[in-house]
């Protein structure tokens, strides 16, 4: 009787655990996202490529994005991941931006020498593609059922 006790202990033990370590693999795969450069469901769906190769890794500037990526609220029935930077929706799900932008003077180099280019305004008509990182996911769905398996399986152990 005292075995089984203890194994009802572990078990609710392992409970009491499992939102916060579901929630590290969710923000884990979302994470993964950027280094892979893809989203994942059911089928694996590249980030459309940058125009500009140029310009660096894809999504990643600063890595202010993909380190704003946490847990927002953790309790038995939900887990809600997120992000507080304000362009994070507009990269997950696609944008287009239209608006003026000013430029400031400054100088710029050219074959000859260098110019001078007189502060303005300019207008900007920019599209984002959508590049997912973070939202549901079949593939998210299965590591979240493996990791509650094993968490049960290491507390009957």
């Amino acid at each position: 009787m005292s075995q089984f006790i203890a194994k009802l202990n572990k078990i609710s033990r392992a409970v009491d655990r499992m939102p916060n370590r579901l929630a590290v693999v969710a923000v884990n795969f979302s994470k993964e996202r950027f280094r892979n450069k893809n989203w994942v469901d059911r089928t694996r769906q590249p980030w459309v490529k940058r125009k500009r190769k140029d310009r660096g890794s894809l999504m990643v500037r600063t890595g202010r994005l993909k380190r704003s990526i946490r847990k927002i609220a953790v309790s038995r029935d939900r887990i809600i991941i997120g992000t507080d930077v304000p362009y994070a929706k507009a990269h997950n799900e696609g944008s287009t931006i239209k608006t003026n932008a000013r430029v400031r003077g400054h100088k710029r180099r050219t074959r000859t020498g260098t110019s001078n280019v007189k502060e303005h305004t300019r207008k900007m008509n920019l599209t984002l593609p959508p590049r997912r990182f973070i939202g549901p996911s079949a593939v998210l769905m299965r590591r979240i059922e493996r990791q509650v398996e094993r968490e049960f399986k290491n507390a009957l152990k």
